[in-house]
């Protein structure tokens, strides 16, 4: 009989996603000073599929090698790195790191519509409702509404983040095709696969042996592709099979809180009474979220 996954090991890694992927707009924002963001991204993927090929060669995974997987493989690249991926490092050449996070926040939403509208493959419950609800609000209260006083500012480069979110959502609920794999196959699959797209642009568009990037840049590079890729794609596709897509993508919520505390911690910054209890309602709506998709029962069954 197969062991159930520990409820409390998946929220660690939530809150393990949640961090890499908060860090990867400041690594993004850092390299692209000095790295077009075609080429920014295709190293990227390019460096994170190799890393996660030597860990499946060292754990004697095989990647499959029939022609539907590496469809999916190609088709979940251009939803989950080729197009988001691109996209936010694009705007982020006029776009706060900042402003990013928050913009790139609504993933959950974009997932509970679309299972709730199109796909309607996962239980959406008065609890995950709530959750969904009780982390935008909790979102709005930890940045303040000053935070979107630029709303207006770089409309296209918002709009592509936004973009971005929507494909997120949907490579979300398209990552479930791939259960009963370990999850660094889909991850290392993807990345590939993204690698493979881009990599020809990055040599038309940008010719890469022309550029003088930085060290900051660079080290930037390695961390994004190492930590917040590499690492954060195998726990992603993890959480999808024992967490399901909205739990997952619920992650989004805590990159804000995060990112207030590494500025408090690292920068001097300080926390309003009224971002603390949106910090409070950002936690309720994860849970809310996440705890359902492991012991939602069917009376909460709502769609």
């Amino acid at each position: 009989m197969p062991q159930k996954p520990n409820l409390a090991r998946e929220l660690s890694l939530l809150l393990a996603l949640a961090t890499l992927w908060g860090a990867s707009y400041t690594f993004i924002k850092i390299g692209v000073e000095t790295i077009p963001p075609v080429t920014l991204i295709a190293a990227r993927t390019l460096i994170a599929g190799a890393i996660l090929l030597a860990v499946l060669r060292h754990r004697q995974i095989r990647l499959p090698t029939d022609r539907a997987t590496w469809r999916r493989f190609f088709l979940q690249a251009c939803l989950n790195s080729v197009i988001p991926f691109t996209l936010i490092a694009w705007a982020e050449q006029s776009v706060d790191a900042g402003l990013a996070v928050i913009l790139n926040s609504a993933t959950p939403i974009f997932t509970f519509l679309l299972t709730v509208l199109i796909v309607r493959h996962e239980q959406v419950t008065a609890r995950k409702l709530f959750g969904v609800m009780a982390g935008l609000a909790g979102i709005c209260l930890v940045i303040g509404v000053e935070a979107l006083s630029g709303l207006g500012e770089s409309l296209m480069a918002q709009i592509a983040i936004i973009l971005a979110t929507a494909c997120y959502a949907g490579a979300a609920i398209f990552s479930k095709n791939f259960k009963g794999l370990d999850p660094a196959v889909p991850a290392a699959g993807s990345l590939i696969s993204g690698a493979v797209i881009l990599l020809p642009v990055s040599l038309v568009v940008d010719r890469p042996w022309t550029l003088d990037p930085s060290a900051a840049s660079v080290l930037a590079l390695l961390a994004l592709s190492a930590f917040s890729t590499a690492l954060a794609f195998a726990i992603y596709f993890r959480l999808v099979q024992t967490l399901g897509s909205v739990g997952t993508t619920s992650q989004a919520y805590l990159r804000v809180p995060i990112g207030v505390t590494i500025g408090i911690v690292f920068l001097g910054e300080s926390l309003s009474p009224t971002a603390w209890i949106g910090l409070i309602c950002v936690i309720s709506g994860v849970a809310a979220m996440t705890i359902p998709a492991r012991l939602g029962t069917t009376r909460e069954r709502i769609v």
